[in-house]
């Protein structure tokens, strides 16, 4: 088990924000959490990368309880986060917000082939690498988030909302990428309010309502579940 949350409650002051939730990631596996605003599926991330602190229960990673780490300990463990609204620096060029990404690193050669491989990604960064970061599209800075996310090296990547905003074009290039960052081995947990993107994508899924685990199972099942159906894909 790469990944495992037992047992997790987290509080914003007196809201109870995620109820006694369990989730385990395995190696290679693309695991969406899917559910409504405010359900504590972006609360579950931020947890995991240790930018918010549990109440009681514990994540593990790779054995290693890390719950109690610092968010930069965690990312040299191998964890990298693309959060919410994509937040890339708006006044770097688009390669210094790459380098961002590997600020941990100190191989310089790991790091020049992880920026060329960045770049095969995504190439409209290469074509784009010297324009600040503001300059780009939603889609161009979401791309640009997910390279970022890559230049660490991680051994698991967090996904927060990446089709949010963006164009229906645009939503399939995202997809399109993320199913290859996965391909080359790399776990992904992938929260979405788009559901049928996310349970396209994912091999298993979680259905997070109000804090709580309402229901999981493999993704192509909780395609076809009536509740999940008519909640959350417009059945």
């Amino acid at each position: 088990m790469l990944l495992e949350l037992k047992g997790l409650n987290v509080h914003y002051s007196k809201v109870h924000a995620i109820t006694d939730i369990s989730i385990q990631i395995d190696e290679g596996q693309i695991v969406t959490l899917i559910g409504a605003n405010g359900a504590g599926k972006s609360t579950t991330l931020r947890t995991i990368s240790g930018l918010k602190r549990a109440t009681t229960g514990s994540v593990w990673f790779d054995g290693q309880r890390i719950d109690k780490l610092a968010p930069e300990k965690i990312v040299r463990l191998g964890i990298a986060h693309v959060p919410e609204g994509r937040q890339v620096f708006p006044d770097l060029s688009v390669n210094e917000n790459l380098i961002t990404g590997a600020y941990l690193r100190k191989d310089k050669d790991g790091i020049a082939k992880n920026l060329e491989e960045v770049q095969e990604h995504f190439p409209i960064l290469k074509e784009r690498r010297n324009q600040r970061a503001k300059t780009l599209s939603g889609g161009e800075q979401q791309m640009l988030a997910m390279g970022r996310a890559l230049m660490s090296n991680p051994r698991l990547i967090l996904m927060d909302e990446p089709s949010l905003g963006l164009s229906p074009v645009m939503v399939q290039e995202v997809a399109k990428i993320i199913r290859e960052i996965n391909a080359k081995g790399v776990p992904v947990v992938l929260v979405e309010q788009n559901a049928e993107l996310a349970l396209s994508l994912a091999n298993y899924g979680y259905v997070l309502e109000t804090g709580r685990i309402a229901l999981e199972g493999k993704a192509e099942d909780l395609h076809e579940n009536e509740h999940v159906r008519h909640a959350y894909l417009g059945a």
